[in-house]
């Protein structure tokens, strides 16, 4: 029997990706959570109970992991909402709306109360784990940066047919495109490396847009073993420009991965020799979603508690970024 979920928060990453990966992966969305009703009527197409009230959902049982999708403002209450019931929970990044939500979600974490997990779906993107593998295996020497760009362009209207563009609203979002997009880099390169990202640096920009969050920034930092940090993220970058672009650098190779960061499973990669700059396409699997690798991982997890979730990790790394992104923003 497959992994029942339910879902907090029908917005369209939950609709165009998640709910998709959660089927593709063996599992069923069982029932969503939100006050829309277009939501409501998206989830009734594959059978899915719909609810406008977390409790009711909660109360009526049948489900075996939550998956909370709401604007960041609401993942602390709705985590601590989730806790006493004991379903395993995967929480969207940023995990937290602010430094003082992260820490009541650390402490339904202390709590040990439910296994609970962040939805970092760039983790799960094939490439980036054939990445991982060559750095594993010495193919690239030793990696002295890993550079990336991951912007995109969100105007003031922007919603993704959803009617509401909560991401540009501080009260909901608690940032913009660094607080949005950064974590995912951040992630990714710890992923990569098998270490943390210390020691972080934040310019934040506020440019293009009309609106009180952030619309682009930069982001330095170094892991313990040396290796430096950088990322680039926007919500001022036209969508018609290069703009997604993963470079891990190395003594004896680099890999440049261009369009592998995001929601779908494409993008191409290429390895370029140090010795005579002679280049390889590296060939992954481009039919499979991060999502559904993701949704077949907690599935896992929630089973046996296997598996690359460590909540606790997530809450370390949080901490950092919410330190080095405050400061930052007394700048802006």
């Amino acid at each position: 029997m497959g992994t029942r979920w339910g879902i907090v928060g029908y917005g369209w990453v939950a609709r165009d990706y998640m709910a998709p990966g959660i089927r593709a992966s063996g599992g069923e969305v069982a029932a969503i959570c939100d006050c829309a009703l277009a939501a409501h009527g998206h989830a009734a197409n594959f059978g899915a109970r719909s609810y406008a009230e977390l409790g009711a959902m909660l109360d009526d049982g049948g489900l075996d992991a939550i998956y909370v999708a709401t604007p960041n403002h609401l993942h602390a209450g709705v985590i601590e909402q989730v806790a006493p019931y004991g379903i395993p929970i995967l929480c969207e990044k940023p995990l937290a709306h602010s430094a003082a939500d992260l820490e009541r979600i650390g402490r339904v974490a202390e709590s040990g109360e439910v296994r609970m997990g962040t939805a970092f779906d760039q983790r799960y993107h094939p490439a980036h784990a054939l990445i991982r593998e060559r750095i594993a295996s010495g193919d690239l020497g030793t990696v002295t940066a890993i550079r990336i760009v991951y912007c995109c362009w969100v105007d003031p209207n922007w919603s993704r047919n959803t009617g509401d563009n909560w991401r540009a609203r501080p009260e909901c979002a608690g940032g913009g495109a660094v607080l949005d997009l950064a974590p995912h880099g951040l992630d990714l390169a710890q992923f990569l490396m098998d270490e943390p990202v210390q020691n972080l640096t934040m310019r934040l920009q506020r440019r293009i847009h009309d609106y009180a969050v952030e619309d682009g920034g930069m982001t330095i930092g170094a892991m313990p073993s040396g290796t430096l940090f950088s990322s680039h993220t926007s919500y001022n970058w036209p969508e018609e420009l290069p703009r997604r672009r993963l470079e891990i650098a190395g003594t004896e190779a680099m890999i440049v991965a261009t369009d592998t960061m995001g929601q779908d499973a494409g993008g191409h990669m290429t390895r370029i020799d140090a010795k005579d700059g002679s280049t390889q396409s590296l060939a992954f699997d481009t039919g499979t979603s991060p999502f559904t690798r993701q949704a077949a991982a907690f599935s896992e997890f929630v089973r046996n508690g296997t598996g690359d979730f460590d909540i606790n990790r997530d809450i370390a790394a949080a901490r950092q970024f919410f330190a080095a992104f405050e400061e930052a923003r007394t700048c802006l």
